[in-house]
């Protein structure tokens, strides 16, 4: 993670930089740019969104949407994977996705990449939870489990393969475990 040596932006001033790559983040007056991703990571996040896709988006129950800004209650991030629900997912007049997000997703997820901050990580899912995210993943590549946020109930932890990880309500026609998620490690 790097930390960018501009001092303290305001969130206006922020959104009008040019996108990095990696991503940069606005998080209380700073703008932190995120790691880029390495090999576990990317395989994970470029198998994880289409799958949500396949089973939500044809029902137009929720669109996943990979590296997308979310820009809500102070702070502008990027989360790895984010879900919107279809009613709640912004749009041009002409019903195109709008490209402006300035709400927090239903569902966020991140993918620990191996020189990233587990607790800034943290810190923006409990963020997503404080602003109306229904559900957070922390997934951890290097340990094979995930880590489940929920509003106002206690963090939980799914590592034994056969195990169906939770989704949100609205995900519920979406399945997977956690062998078939790290998996895709092996494939």
């Amino acid at each position: 993670m790097v930390q960018t040596p501009t001092g303290v932006l305001t969130l206006e001033e922020f959104l009008k930089l040019p996108e990095t790559e990696p991503a940069s983040e606005y998080i209380d007056g700073h703008v932190i740019q995120k790691p880029m991703p390495q090999g576990e990571h990317s395989a994970i996040q470029t198998e994880l969104a289409p799958a949500i896709n396949s089973i939500l988006k044809p029902k137009q129950i929720a669109r996943a949407f990979s590296e997308l800004r979310c820009t809500f209650g102070g702070r502008s991030i990027v989360p790895d994977i984010c879900v919107f629900t279809w009613s709640r997912i912004p749009r041009k007049e002409n019903g195109a996705v709008a490209n402006t997000f300035l709400l927090a997703p239903d569902w966020t997820i991140e993918i620990l990449s191996p020189d990233q901050s587990q607790t800034k990580v943290i810190k923006n899912i409990l963020h997503c939870l404080k602003y109306g995210t229904q559900m957070g993943w922390l997934i951890d590549p290097a340990e094979e489990l995930v880590f489940v946020y929920l509003p106002d109930q206690p963090t939980t932890f799914y590592d034994q393969p056969e195990v169906q990880l939770p989704v949100p309500e609205f995900a519920k026609d979406f399945c997977l475990t956690v062998e078939n998620l790290f998996s895709w490690l092996r494939d």
